[in-house]
């Protein structure tokens, strides 16, 4: 289950942040340190269950919530953008 999260949540880091490299790195880094700090939970533990929960619903949070978005130009003084 824990691998199912990590991976659900890998994947929905990718998506999200695919055209900011620096976003996408550091946010694999956290989530990989996040689950490395809870490697040695049981099964059994209540914190194991609200682990895994955090982890699915980050990763519905970037997969639903998250807009990227990107100017059209260079130009310093036109503040356009698009979603």
């Amino acid at each position: 289950m824990a691998l199912a999260a990590y991976r659900q949540l890998l994947r929905s880091i990718r998506i999200a942040f695919q055209d900011d490299i620096t976003l996408l790195q550091a946010s694999r880094m956290k989530a990989r340190a996040e689950f490395d700090e809870k490697i040695n939970l049981s099964i059994a533990s209540p914190l194991y269950s609200t682990a895994i929960t955090h982890a699915l619903d980050v990763s519905r949070v970037l997969r639903e919530n998250v807009v990227q978005g990107r100017r059209l130009k260079n130009d310093a003084e036109d503040q356009t953008a698009r979603y």
